[in-house]
């Protein structure tokens, strides 16, 4: 029997454990969802999140992110918790993950929780597991905080079902951009399997919403489903890897897809890369995967098959408007919407505002300079009443840093 104060030791040494082992996890986010709180219960969802903890590369996390158990009878070789590692191993109870839960909830130290796991026995019994955790913060506690629930691939439908109507984001890691990487280095996930619980699961995200439209009560993953891609290890290229997350977009209509720097581990295969890639690559992959959802761009466009992999110097949309002088400048109180917002230093915001300005006058340097935008790129890119710039002369040259200057931390308030 454990005293009060060998429990909780107990409890923070698992803690240590588990919390480490889901770092690897970049696909959490708890945006997308609102859950009001009542009378009776406890915490709520908003759209706006709280900030109280940041990823090493700074993205803020609020979330308690955990794995139930990091035992696994999979052999991933790029994961440090396969079954052939030797990695310190850990497992919470149900009761465990609850009670963490509700307490760093009451000390508003998270605003709700993402819980993954190894997989234990089969698909079934791990997945019946995350949904035991989730079950009893809704329903014995009535815990109205945000849930992400990972998805277990080839798990019963009726699991699934249910993960969806507890947790507000459901995800399904595909975790390396194609097939042959799968079959390398994950023997025993199928991209098949992995994709028909996507699809399960946008089916009942689909039905969820029109249910709700003709004013029945239904819910399922309000936030939708997100995936993760691990990059760098293996060769597959950048534009491989964005081919993958426009197919999973199209056709899965997944929420977002996240990208993961590969990390070293240790006693590694000897097909894994000895380093890390560099940080600068998952922010490109973040870039243009914002330009594809948000800016018209197809991912062929951001890269081509003599480059397959995009520029660490320059962000996509900069390489795309070098690579494309022909196309510009772009009269920016003539061009269309979709035109302008391939203009380098242009936002949805920027484009939208522009639009609304110039259906009263015609665009002066002064009326761009007002909408904040990146003039030390847009500049060369875009024609004003009062502005034009020799377009002949923009190349890579003009957006290259001194050679000696240093990195300097700008100003808030710049």
């Amino acid at each position: 029997m454990f005293t009060l104060s060998g429990f909780m030791m107990q409890l923070i040494r698992k803690l240590s454990i588990l919390a480490d082992a889901a770092k690897y996890d970049a696909s959490c986010a708890s945006s997308g969802s609102k859950r009001a709180g009542t009378r009776d219960g406890i915490g709520n969802v908003n759209g706006m999140g709280i900030c109280h903890s940041y990823a090493p590369d700074g993205r803020c996390i609020s979330l308690l992110k955990i794995l139930l158990t990091n035992y696994c009878i999979y052999d991933c070789q790029y994961c440090v918790n396969r079954v052939t590692s030797d990695t310190p191993r850990a497992r919470f109870s149900v009761d465990e993950v609850v009670k963490l839960t509700l307490d760093f909830y009451r000390r508003n130290y998270i605003e709700g929780l993402f819980l993954s796991s190894g997989i234990i026995q089969d698909a079934n019994y791990t997945m019946e597991q995350l949904i035991a955790v989730a079950r009893s913060l809704r329903e014995e506690h009535q815990y109205h905080g945000y849930i992400h629930l990972k998805t277990i691939p080839g798990a019963d439908p009726r699991l699934i079902d249910e993960a969806g109507r507890l947790a507000d984001r459901l995800s399904v890691n595909i975790e390396l951009p194609t097939d042959d990487d799968l079959r390398e280095l994950a023997p025993d996930k199928k991209r098949p399997q992995i994709e028909q619980s996507m699809t399960e699961i946008g089916l009942r995200i689909i039905e969820s919403k029109e249910d709700s439209a003709k004013g029945m009560k239904a819910r399922f993953a309000p936030a939708g489903q997100s995936t993760q891609m691990i990059v760098g290890a293996t060769p597959t290229t950048d534009r491989a890897i964005l081919d993958t997350s426009t197919h999973l977009y199209t056709r899965q209509r997944l929420k977002r897809v996240y990208y993961s720097a590969f990390s070293p581990i240790p006693h590694a295969d000897a097909r894994l890369p000895s380093a890390a890639p560099p940080m600068v690559r998952e922010h490109r992959l973040y870039q243009a995967d914002w330009l594809i959802r948000f800016y018209g761009f197809n991912a062929r466009e951001l890269t081509t098959p003599e480059v397959p992999n995009l520029d660490g110097q320059f962000d996509p949309k900069l390489a795309w408007a070098l690579r494309h002088p022909h196309l510009f400048p772009l009269d920016v109180n003539r061009a269309s919407r979709e035109e302008l917002l391939r203009i380098p230093g242009l936002g949805v915001r920027n484009v939208n505002r522009l639009l609304q300005v110039r259906k009263h006058h015609q665009l002066r340097l002064a009326d761009l300079k007002r909408l904040r935008l990146a003039w030390n790129k847009a500049q060369w890119f875009l024609v004003a009443v009062d502005h034009h710039p020799g377009i002949r002369e923009v190349g890579p040259e003009l957006f290259a840093p001194e050679p000696d200057a240093r990195p300097v931390q700008r100003s808030l308030f710049d």
